[in-house]
């Protein structure tokens, strides 16, 4: 089965203190370097996703802008 363009799929392992190995071609695909800070957002019937580094600043506006309609 071939894949489509741009789409992947890897496994990791989860240790016992609860941490994960990023697959060395994810790092590089992704460009994640030792000491990058990654955000991990989870959803019950989703899942969870690991969003680009670029995503960081859209995200964060849209989370501070939603509080502020409160």
């Amino acid at each position: 089965m071939r894949r489509p363009k741009g789409k992947y799929a890897w496994t990791a392992t989860v240790g016992e203190k609860g941490q994960i190995v990023i697959p060395k071609q994810a790092r590089e695909i992704f460009g994640i370097e030792p000491g990058d800070t990654l955000l991990l957002l989870g959803d019950d019937k989703r899942g969870i996703a690991i969003p680009p580094k670029s995503a960081f600043a859209s995200i964060a506006k849209h989370v501070f802008e939603e509080n502020n309609d409160e």
